[in-house]
């Protein structure tokens, strides 16, 4: 498919001045097509040639101002239109479009539960095409009006409020001026929730086999909802921009949610089926935060050329994080940030692919589609945190207020941006831009603490380039109560800095970056490092005790502490810990990096045993009952890391783990996965189970565990599913590909290591972005830690031109396999 350049996008935008999309898709023409008829009304500024895009499967007419084009003209997915004279033109489309199993264009879901058939589209980027005929960039807004034919017992959602007209016929009231990539569909035999708020209609919907999940979380997730709205007409002068917000939980959805105007699209693995911990709640209240805050950041006001999404995603990120913590009873958030988004965003800063917050070369969009990272989204928001701190919320907010009354309902750039910013402050606001949102890579603080006696003074090396403001929090020992800590002062310090900090007595432990308020890695002066070592969970806060995790993690990945020496902090201190997102992301990167990735084969069992020693006393710690989220998390853990099938056995025979929790579906398929890995399970046990959970993820469950079998031929049936059959969707590809390889079964898979690398290239080509994207991330053999694995991947980079999608996956996948070498060899 051809792409879309920046230098293009220009030209057309100069051009044409696009009005009114009409637009008729009919759902009722088969399991394979719909129909699609688009007229597009617009302007050409002067005399000239262009182009629209589709990608349909049959072109059965085109005609501009009444006159027919030639179909056999679309080249790929442009459509010439050449010879535009000055003036008012009128395009007419009719075409029948090809319905994706790969979450891309409009995606064709049947619910294994009950039969039911469910439609949503997904057109982010440039993925319209696959739905109408459109000049697809995101600076030629319009007015969207549709029309949707649909089985008579169908509900259909879009951007605006949609009445039912009869025999099947769905209009949806006009849109304000959007982009391409906003506009949304959404049919089926949806289980809906309504109610009002602030004179606005709110809806939630789901599958109907999901219905009463949704239900028992209605309440929440409206409360959620009108809390956060609340919250930003509090911050945004400019009022919530569409005619209704409706909320839908749709199936095999690849991203966390999309915000499409008035109508935004989240996975529906947010319909809780089993037991979830309070942070995952957390989490899920977050995602509808940061997309509410899209409905201005975004679609109000939109970025010009796609080089800015970043600053979608960061404002987004941003707000998600801060306005839960201002308006709902989650008022910890930024701890959960720390722990997983930012570590996120670290990683992808050190890889090679890493790129500016805000970069300038993205040429086109194959391009700009690699920049979903957790650069866009982490670092970003981690770096408007700092300009926060350093602005001021009130000329941070005011600044942004400015920049919505110039933009609403059109186009910006960063500069627009830093323009509104600048407005409303005396600091170089386009200086910090530049030094944070153009340079690439992560800051690294170390202290260095000199004196004696009560005058110590603190000196930060930094090693990186942009200014910093952290808060240097000094800890004592708590003489009264043995292992505490107890916060002495903290410092606001400037990076560079000028002179050395004063600090009095030399603590006992000095934490740079206390808070998280920037974004640099932070080491520990010696002193400090021993009293961490000792008395990690000892500090009050869950804030700083993410900082200190954090500072460890990166610790180990830059070999500068041992693995073994990270598993020996967890199993000290995490029995200790009471913050959910704390002892779930240590314990994700203990079990998935230190022991799967960063000790050697030989010093696996032991890694693994001290996992399982220290989820078997967070079981016991949780006996009361008093901590339900701890004791879920434990237990999901002894099971990943279980060397030995039979206590987990055992919990599935009984139905539930001794003193709960009661084996729901979600821990029945964990345990069912391990045990095929461990070889004591079988294909009758997996058959059975799907029996008995026969639902969209019971299929899942079960592809996953029979990839996991420890049989040839089990193996093989999977491989095949995934490279060569082309017919496993999104999800079904992930969930093979998840149970695939194996540390325990290296030998058995060896042979499939080098195959990955021809078929992964292949099966990207045929079946693009998002399985290249999933066979990249998920289908990569990165328990395969060796130089043969690492020189392989060199040389299918270097010679097998992979699509751009898969080249960046491998990239990252390659690199951080050659980090886990370093650090085995450190």
């Amino acid at each position: 498919m051809s792409v879309l350049t920046r230098d293009e996008a220009q030209s057309r935008a100069k051009l044409l001045d696009v009005h009114r999309y009409t637009i008729e898709l009919d759902l009722t023409t088969g399991d394979e097509t719909f129909g699609s008829t688009t007229v597009i009304r617009f302007t050409a500024r002067s005399a000239g040639d262009t182009f629209v895009e589709l990608r349909p499967t049959a072109l059965h007419s085109v005609t501009l101002d009444g006159e027919p084009l030639d179909p056999d003209t679309l080249d790929d997915n442009r459509l010439p239109l050449p010879g535009l004279t000055a003036g008012d033109h009128e395009l007419r489309v009719r075409a029948d479009m090809r319905y994706s199993t790969t979450g891309e264009g409009m995606h064709r879901f049947t619910d294994p539960t009950d039969g039911e058939t469910y439609l949503y589209t997904q057109l982010f980027m440039e993925d319209v095409q696959r739905v109408f005929a459109a000049f697809d960039q995101p600076d030629l807004k319009a007015v969207f009006e549709l029309t949707v034919k649909a089985p008579e017992t169908w509900t259909v959602l879009a951007n605006g409020i949609t009445e039912h007209l009869g025999d099947g016929r769905w209009q949806a009231a006009p849109t304000p001026l959007v982009s391409t990539y906003l506009v949304a569909v959404a049919a089926g035999p949806w289980h809906s929730v309504r109610t009002e708020h602030q004179g606005l209609p709110f809806g939630l919907h789901c599958r109907r086999s999901l219905a009463p999940h949704l239900d028992a979380d209605a309440d929440e997730l409206l409360e959620i909802t009108k809390q956060c709205y609340d919250r930003y007409h509090e911050k945004f002068e400019e009022p919530y921009p569409f005619d209704s917000y409706d909320q839908a939980f749709v199936p095999e959805f690849n991203a966390g949610a999309m915000e499409n105007p008035g109508l935004v699209t989240f996975r529906d693995e947010f319909v809780y089926r089993s037991a979830v911990t309070d942070t995952e709640r957390q989490t899920r209240a977050m995602v509808i935060a940061h997309e509410m805050a899209h409905m201005w950041f975004g679609d109000l006001v939109t970025l010009q050329w796609w080089d800015d999404i970043w600053l979608n995603e960061s404002f987004a990120e941003y707000m998600g994080y801060q306005t839960l913590t201002e308006a709902t009873r989650y008022t910890d958030t930024w701890t959960d940030f720390g722990v997983v988004r930012k570590a996120w965003g670290y990683d992808a800063d050190q890889r090679p692919s890493t790129h500016p917050v805000a970069p300038e070369n993205v040429d086109d969009t194959a391009s700009a589609l690699l920049n979903f990272d957790g650069i866009s989204y982490a670092k970003g928001a981690s770096a408007l945190r700092q300009l926060v701190t350093w602005l001021g919320e009130k000329d941070f907010l005011a600044g942004i207020n400015t920049h919505f009354a110039r933009h609403k309902f059109a186009n910006a750039t960063l500069a627009d941006f830093i323009d509104s910013l600048a407005a409303h402050t005396d600091r170089d606001v386009h200086a910090w831009a530049d030094a944070w949102l153009r340079t690439t890579g992560v800051d690294t603080l170390t202290p260095t603490l000199t004196g004696s006696n009560g005058d110590h003074t603190l000196t930060v090396d930094h090693h990186g380039t942009r200014p910093h403001r952290v808060a240097v929090g000094l800890y004592d020992l708590d003489l009264a109560d043995e292992g505490h800590l107890t916060l002495r002062e903290r410092l606001e310090v400037d990076i560079p800095q000028h002179t050395p900090q004063p600090l009095g007595k030399r603590p006992a432990l000095l934490l740079l970056n206390d808070g998280d308020l920037t974004y640099a890695k932070v080491r520990f002066d010696p002193a400090s490092f021993e009293t961490v070592r000792t008395s990690l969970s000892g500090l009050p806060d869950p804030l700083t005790r993410a900082v200190v995790w954090n500072a460890l993690r990166d610790a180990v990945r830059d070999g500068e502490l041992a693995p073994t020496a990270y598993l020996e902090a967890a199993r000290a201190h995490l029995p200790k810990e009471t913050d959910l997102a704390l002892v779930e992301g240590v314990l994700a990167f203990a079990s998935r990096q230190v022991a799967d990735r960063y000790v050697t084969p030989d010093q696996r069992p032991a890694a693994v045993a001290t996992l399982s020693a220290l989820c078997r006393d967070l079981i016991r710690r949780t006996e009361d009952g008093d901590h339900p989220g701890l004791r879920l998390i434990a237990v999901r853990h002894f099971i990943e890391v279980a060397a030995h099938p039979d206590t987990i056995a055992a919990w599935l025979a009984d139905g539930t783990v001794p003193g709960g929790p009661e084996l729901d579906p979600d821990l029945r398929w964990r345990v069912l996965a391990r045990l095929a890995v461990l070889g004591a399970t079988d294909e009758a046990a997996i058959a059975a189970e799907l029996d008995r959970d026969p639902s969209a993820t019971g299929r899942e469950g079960a592809a996953r565990c029979r990839a996991a079998l420890p049989d040839a031929d089990a193996k093989e049936r999977a491989w095949t599913a995934m490279f060569s059959t082309d017919t496993l969707s999104n999800y079904l590809f992930t969930a093979t590909a998840q149970g695939f390889w194996q540390p325990e079964q290296a030998d058995l898979v060896a042979g499939y290591v080098p195959r990955f690398y021809e078929d992964a290239v292949a099966v990207a080509a045929r079946r693009g972005p998002a399985i290249a994207d999933a066979a990249g991330r998920f289908a990569f053999p990165a328990h395969a830690v060796d130089p043969d694995t690492l020189r392989l991947g060199e040389h299918c980079l270097t010679h097998a031109d992979p699509t751009p999608a898969l080249r960046r996956k491998l990239t990252d996948q390659l690199d951080d396999l050659a980090r886990a070498l370093r650090v085995r060899g450190a």
